[in-house]
């Protein structure tokens, strides 16, 4: 028998398994894209004349080039200096998490084996996952230009764009491949892929960073460091200038030797092993690890020190970024008016940082709360309420965590950028206080995205996951940071919970809102309370 039989039909099984969430990465990615284009169109429809200004306030400040590249005056290339970066971190999560769900996991919970047991080949699970994520990818890409092709922009730019996109996740698909053949769990390979994809970003942001710019103030020469990474190659194809594409044979080369070190490490290992064997653990366990709440926080203290990290970079970055924002005249001065008018508008560019902030804390905060369906999905559940431990006692675990971690990342966030903010402007002890106001006033409407996430856990356990993150999607894309560029009616820009949150330090703090996202927080989570006591658990068939 053949070590690929049987790779056809695992193949439809996976895309079957994947009937809902590939669909909904790619269509929330691409309608975050036409989105967000269709506001710069308009903006600079109406002001043509502030494209080359705003392109050289970018160009020239490597703390902004850390978030991508902009090759002359074109609205497309300023939107993906702003989305490139995000959309290539979500496309490449995309690839690992379908790599990981189909070969790892699936030996983890035992279906590698039974599959096993028929016509399936040693390498079948491996090459069916890696053809389910490039598929994705060449959807993803073609999904991504349309998108900014409906919103205005050239057919050839547009796809170049798309692809420069997803070739991010093309090659993290050979990398996750890999990891999933060295670590024993989906934790650890899932862990492994993100370390990389960490390291391609520093790459490529020290790429732009130390690159040159050339006489017009219009286009940067990346470094060499941005050639180590497969973000610094989607960079490079700079789509709408040069549109060059032979980057992109990069990324497949890339998944190419990847896939052929996996498939060696596959002949190499027993089924439900890594090539890394588990770390054995001490023999007694710490105090903290015998109550439900420190038995959370030691399963998610990993991510939450990876976003940690993240938040206090682009902290940073952002802090940097003060003294320029006083400066700037034109269409970014409308949109920062949004959150705080243009008398203060220093204050409003901190007030739309820190909801940026807010929002990537949501993601976060959604991310943790989930893994409720997974523990009782998995059978993880069952043995832990065998035990002295309560229902609402696991709930709580869960809720505690999310809120000191949410507290810890935007404080983490505010720091960062009072302190960088307040050396370049000469006053940090004042600024200080002002930012982190600002980062707590966030809290309630992150808490009430995480609340609605436990709700939908507890009362439509099945269709949770995706349900969770339609509502995190939909509270940002109607919300203010791009709601009101939209042209979306205020009653839909209302049902977003960021829409309510006080633009502090632009406007003062009014407590009618923060209280009345906390009372929306206690009722969804007194749902959930009250729906996890009356039904029977999701147990694995």
């Amino acid at each position: 028998m053949s070590g690929y039989a049987g790779t056809l039909r695992l193949f439809r099984l996976a895309l079957r398994r994947d009937r809902i969430t590939l669909p909904a990465w790619i269509l929330g990615m691409a309608a975050f894209l036409a989105a967000t284009t269709a506001m710069f169109e308009d903006s600079y429809t109406q002001h043509p004349e502030l494209l080359v200004p705003d392109t050289q306030v970018v160009v020239e400040n490597p703390g902004m080039r850390v978030l991508g590249l902009v090759t002359g005056p074109t609205v497309g290339g300023y939107t993906l200096h702003r989305d490139a970066l995000t959309l290539a971190v979500l496309a490449a999560l995309m690839s690992v998490f379908a790599v990981v769900r189909h070969t790892r996991q699936a030996e983890e919970l035992g279906r590698a084996e039974t599959l096993g047991a028929g016509v399936v080949g040693r390498y079948a699970p491996l090459g069916a996952a890696v053809c389910v994520a490039l598929a994705a990818n060449v959807v993803l890409a073609g999904a991504l230009g349309l998108g900014m092709i409906v919103a205005g922009q050239p057919a050839t730019g547009s796809m170049a764009a798309g692809a420069s996109i997803a070739l991010v996740g093309v090659a993290f698909t050979g990398v996750a491949g890999v990891t999933s053949q060295l670590a024993s769990t989906t934790r650890g390979a899932t862990g492994l892929a993100g370390a990389v994809l960490g390291i391609s970003f520093l790459l490529a942001a020290l790429g732009n960073m130390l690159g040159t710019v050339d006489s017009a103030a219009l286009r940067v020469t990346s470094a060499w460091p941005a050639w180590l990474s497969p973000i610094g190659w989607g960079q490079q194809m700079r789509p709408f200038a040069d549109n060059q594409w032979w980057p992109a044979g990069l990324a497949l080369v890339t998944v190419g030797v990847s896939c052929w070190a996996a498939v060696v490490l596959v002949g190499r290992r027993d089924v439900g092993r890594g090539i890394w064997p588990e770390r054995r653990g001490p023999a007694r366990a710490r105090p903290s690890l015998l109550t439900p709440a420190g038995l959370v926080w030691r399963l998610q203290r990993a991510a939450l020190l990876g976003w940690a990290v993240g938040l206090v970079g682009f902290g940073l970055v952002f802090g940097a970024l003060s003294e320029q924002i006083g400066g700037l005249e034109g269409a970014a001065t409308e949109w920062y008016a949004t959150f705080g008018g243009e008398a203060d508008l220093l204050g409003a560019y901190w007030a739309s940082m820190m909801q940026l902030a807010g929002m990537a804390v949501a993601v976060y905060v959604v991310t943790l709360l989930l893994r409720l369906h997974h523990d009782e999905a998995q059978g993880t559940l069952e043995p832990v309420l065998g035990t002295a431990v309560s229902r609402i006692r696991w709930l709580a675990a869960y809720a505690v965590n999310a809120v000191v971690g949410a507290t810890l990342l935007i404080l983490l966030f505010a720091v960062a950028m009072a302190i960088v903010g307040g050396l370049v402007l000469g006053d940090s002890a004042s600024l200080l206080g002002e930012l982190v106001g600002a980062a707590l006033v966030q809290l309630p409407a992150v808490g009430a995205l995480g609340a609605a996430a436990l709700a939908l856990v507890m009362l439509v356990p099945r269709w949770s996951v995706g349900l969770s993150w339609t509502l995190v999607v939909s509270a940002v894309l109607v919300g203010p940071m791009f709601g009101p560029s939209l042209g979306l009616p205020t009653w839909l820009l209302d049902l977003s919970p960021f829409t309510h949150v006080p633009n502090a330090p632009a406007a003062s703090i009014s407590p009618q809102p923060v209280l009345g996202l906390l009372t929306a927080c206690a009722l969804l989570a007194g749902a959930a309370a009250m729906a996890m006591q009356r039904r029977n658990l999701a147990l694995p068939a």
